[in-house]
């Protein structure tokens, strides 16, 4: 069995790809939404969030071979929680990260961190459109939020959740863009247009249909200024970018681990996920 984490838009179609090579596995996301469109798809599918204890559980209850993390380029807490428990059960850790986007233009600015972005939407002001999720939304919402000469737009998934943090933040309805992804270049521009935005905020999550280059294109030819925050430090391990490197890297694995959890601990971990 494989354990298949699950949390970009591309990850389905590659956990269909390993199901059609004859690779047994269940699919884990974080939400139940996410979830329907995998069982409808025909894959065996789990949702909730997993600390590592509870994830080094499920694998040994699952008798798993090998973890395939495919979740979001900014997911560290997951990618932590998957590196240490595949090391707690002898498995190996193979990751899937789509390849990084080419984001070179004038008008963009790169960053570490959310605090870095939030420094300098309240230095640039305007009308700013957030496009990074709800996680760390508190972070801008905290610099942003009444100051003067500035309007933060937040482009969040439509969830209760989501709407009522955004009410907890002091964020306005007019300024919530509730919708589901992917966005096209032409939906980007009429959301800039239409909210009038002078700075959008994005994370450099990937490159593909409706990921972070549609959006950062559609600024920069409308002028809008860009601000991207770089992705984390990569875990340790086997990282692929491709559908091919994907496929070939799990039989090279899965040879190698007959013997399910508790088989060979592999090389490169320790508790923490670190070298």
């Amino acid at each position: 069995m494989i354990f298949f984490l699950a949390g970009t838009s591309d990850a389905r179609a590659l956990a269909l790809q390993l199901q059609a090579a004859g690779y047994p596995l269940l699919v884990s996301v974080v939400t139940e939404h996410a979830a329907e469109g995998l069982r409808t798809a025909g894959l065996e599918v789990r949702h909730g969030r997993l600390d590592q204890a509870a994830m080094t559980a499920l694998l040994r209850n699952l008798g798993a071979r090998l973890v395939v993390d495919a979740s979001h380029p900014f997911a560290e807490e997951a990618h932590r929680n998957a590196a240490a428990a595949a090391q707690a059960c002898g498995v190996p850790y193979l990751r899937y990260e789509r390849p990084a986007s080419e984001l070179a233009a004038e008008g963009v600015l790169w960053v570490d961190t959310y605090e870095q972005a939030a420094e300098v939407a309240a230095t640039r002001r305007g009308s700013v459109m957030l496009t990074t999720g709800s996680k760390t939304l508190p972070v801008f919402a905290r610099r942003l939020v009444g100051l003067p000469g500035t309007r933060l737009v937040v482009r969040l998934l439509p969830r209760r959740d989501n709407l009522e943090l955004c009410e907890q933040l002091g964020i306005e309805q007019r300024n919530i863009i509730a919708m589901q992804g992917p966005f096209s270049y032409d939906l980007n521009v009429a959301l800039y247009k239409h909210y009038g935005t002078t700075l959008m905020i994005t994370k450099e999550s990937g490159s593909g249909p409706g990921a972070v280059d549609e959006k950062v294109r559609a600024a920069v030819d409308l002028g809008v200024d860009v601000v991207v925050i770089g992705r984390p430090a990569r875990p340790p391990g086997v990282c692929v970018s491709d559908t091919a490197g994907l496929l070939a890297a799990v039989q090279q694995l899965w040879r190698g681990k007959e013997g399910g959890c508790d088989a060979v601990v592999p090389t490169g971990y320790d508790a923490a996920g670190r070298d």
